[in-house]
């Protein structure tokens, strides 16, 4: 294996620790020497590949980010019919939350503190997407409301238990295992409540 072969491989090993610490197990405060020990390489190689504890955990916010774009590319870039896409979207979704159990609780921590945040969506995909909204609500495929309302329906009910995972696992006695089928249920239960048929 070539040198860069073998630095490449080291950098990959660090990111992929940090994102299993963080986005996996939910340890967000990890410190530089507790990533290094999960990844079985010296401390001082993090500096080396990424020069501070904060510029990794740009690197895989921004990667972290770039998973999310690419689930909302499903519905503003995808010909299929609207409930078919949505359907794509939250399985899409669900799919990554079982991945990364604590993803979206870091993201949503990170933005609070004003950290990486970087916007998704153009704004003539927005338009693309209420007009579509409203177009299914003129079916009668939707309730009536504002199509952001309906965003906000869809995003709370795929996001939200994945967001407060530790407090329904330890309030609802749930275990790791049940949480994890009990969101990969979610699909049908989330598409009957946003769809009328």
């Amino acid at each position: 294996m070539s040198n860069q072969a073998k630095k490449d491989q080291t950098q990959e090993l660090i990111k992929e620790t940090t994102k299993n610490l963080f986005f996996v197990k939910g340890k967000f405060d990890a410190t530089t020497q507790e990533i290094a020990d999960a990844a079985g390489v010296n401390r001082t190689l993090i500096n080396y590949y990424f020069r501070s504890r904060d510029n990794l955990i740009q690197v895989i916010f921004d990667e972290a980010q770039k998973v999310e774009k690419e689930k909302s590319e499903i519905i503003m870039n995808s010909d299929l019919p609207f409930k078919e896409k949505i359907g794509q979207f939250i399985e899409g979704s669900l799919s990554t939350s079982l991945q990364y159990p604590y993803l979206e609780t870091y993201i949503v921590s990170q933005i609070n503190k004003g950290n990486c945040h970087k916007r998704d969506i153009e704004e003539d995909e927005l338009k693309k997407l209420y007009k579509d909204i409203e177009q299914e609500m003129e079916k009668g495929v939707i309730e009536k409301m504002e199509p952001i309302q309906f965003v906000f329906n869809m995003i709370s009910l795929l996001v939200f238990p994945s967001a407060v995972r530790p407090l329904f696992m330890e309030n609802l006695n749930i275990t790791d295992e049940e949480f994890d089928r009990l969101i990969a249920e979610r699909k049908d239960i989330i598409l009957n409540m946003l769809f009328k048929k």
